[in-house]
């Protein structure tokens, strides 16, 4: 045998007493007594009344003169109706008053006087005639006899016209332009020139004209001396070369004047 004494091992009971299984009922129970008595005292004993229902959608029979069921007519405006304008406008015509037979003539106007006619207006055209004019639908024509001479149709000197691009180049020299000798009108002459930079004219060369008045004589005239006075001619200097015309209205003298 052991010589030390036996140890216990059970839990070591709780100080104060603690929470038991009894003493929790107790508590819950006595807890849900004073909730129901508070329930029965405090509460209403009043008898509960339904809530009354309102706007609920009920159903109604609907017969013909319906509006929204004359809608589902598919001829509605196109037979007369019985509810339309029309037929309630014909279903009470006018009624014309009943005649009256106590009634009068409507009072008739006298005529006037068929002599008195236009009195005043016979009257006033003796007082107020017009003076007299004289009118005269042919006066005698005025004669104008036409003053033509031949010199105001023919030019009094040559000139020379230039077009084109040479139009923007100013000449340096004058031009003393000469009247040829020649019995008849000369055509004029059209030559084309090609300026170079420094203003010289580099090439001259003729370009036919159609006129009724050229002439082989008169031609050769007229070109030589247009090429001699076109090689002749100076402009001013420019960036670049220049084409252009130069046009000669010839005037002539005739070789057999005085």
């Amino acid at each position: 045998m052991s010589d030390h004494p036996a140890v216990s091992t059970a839990p070591p009971a709780p100080q104060g007493g603690g929470w038991t299984r009894n003493r929790f009922v107790f508590f819950i129970a006595a807890a849900l007594l004073l909730h129901l008595a508070l329930i029965f005292i405090f509460g209403t004993k009043k008898q509960i009344v339904p809530r009354a229902v309102g706007q609920v959608p009920h159903l109604q029979l609907a017969d013909k003169t319906d509006e929204f069921i004359a809608f589902s007519d598919p001829t509605l405006f196109a037979r007369p109706n019985t509810h339309d304008l029309v037929t309630l406008f014909w279903r009470h015509p006018p009624v014309p008053p009943a005649p009256d037979f106590n009634w009068t003539e409507a009072p008739r106007y006298l005529p006037p006087a068929r002599e008195k006619f236009s009195a005043v207006f016979h009257e006033f055209m003796p007082a107020s005639q017009p003076a007299e004019t004289p009118l005269d639908f042919k006066p005698e024509p005025i004669l104008i006899a036409p003053v033509v001479t031949f010199d105001d149709l023919l030019t009094s000197a040559t000139t020379m016209q230039i077009t084109g691009e040479l139009v923007q180049r100013p000449l340096l020299t004058a031009v003393a332009l000469p009247s040829l000798p020649w019995n008849d009108v000369i055509a004029p002459s059209k030559v084309q020139a090609l300026v170079d930079p420094a203003g010289n004219v580099a090439s001259a060369v003729l370009l036919p004209l159609d006129s009724d008045l050229e002439a082989a004589d008169s031609a050769a005239i007229g070109d030589s001396n247009a090429l001699v006075i076109a090689r002749s001619l100076r402009f001013a200097p420019a960036p670049g070369l220049t084409f252009g015309e130069i046009i000669f209205h010839w005037h002539t003298v005739p070789t057999n004047a005085p």
